[in-house]
């Protein structure tokens, strides 16, 4: 049973932002690139882009995956993977 109670710390993904000022949350996996206008997490749940103003990250955990940034957030955008469903589909191609 020790090994699903490790499963389920993998796939915990929650974001909690607080006024607009402060963003906590769980499930980041890596920090692909950040400035003061837009922080791009790999998560477990995906790629997902943070924008706003002044935007600082204030904790990172990786052990836990845990992350705190500040600053003035306008949006959060979760991108999907588009070129996995294109060599997909040359994949399906050269087969058929």
């Amino acid at each position: 049973m020790g090994g699903v109670t490790g499963m389920e710390e993998k796939q915990r993904h929650s974001v909690a932002v607080y006024g607009r000022s402060q963003l906590v949350m769980e499930g980041v996996i890596q920090v692909n690139s950040f400035n003061e206008t837009e922080i791009v997490l790999e998560t477990n749940m995906g790629t997902l882009a943070l924008k706003g103003e002044g935007l600082h990250i204030t904790q990172l955990s990786k052990e836990t995956g845990g992350l705190t940034a500040e600053g003035y957030f306008n949006s959060l955008q979760y991108m999907e993977n588009k070129a996995k469903g294109v060599s997909q589909g040359i994949l399906k191609r050269m087969f058929k």
